[in-house]
């Protein structure tokens, strides 16, 4: 009976570090990189500096960033055709004022 509840914890205890290990590896890949501002961007902020851009923090793209696209440009001339409307008078009063 010993035995069968040692075997069980050693079973139990090799799936939890499996299961740990894992979720370790994930978050390291999530996490790779250097923050973003450096430390150094930090300091120099701090003395008065201003960014418009950081450095490169190794990580690539962010996939969830919006895209943005341009229309196509239209073959020849404007592409497309307006109405042409004029207007009309106003009509008259019916007391003739």
């Amino acid at each position: 009976m010993a035995d069968d509840s040692l075997e069980a914890a050693k079973k139990r205890l090799a799936e939890e570090k499996e299961a740990s290990d894992k979720s370790r590896a994930e978050h390291a890949e999530r996490t790779k990189g250097k923050p973003t501002p450096t430390q150094e961007e930090n300091d120099l902020h701090a003395l008065g500096a201003a960014f418009t851009e950081h450095e490169d923090d190794g990580s690539g793209p962010d996939p969830h960033a919006a895209r943005s696209f341009e229309a196509k440009k239209p073959a020849g001339g404007s592409g497309y055709q307006t109405r042409q409307a004029t207007a009309r008078p106003a009509p008259a009063h019916p007391r003739g004022e």
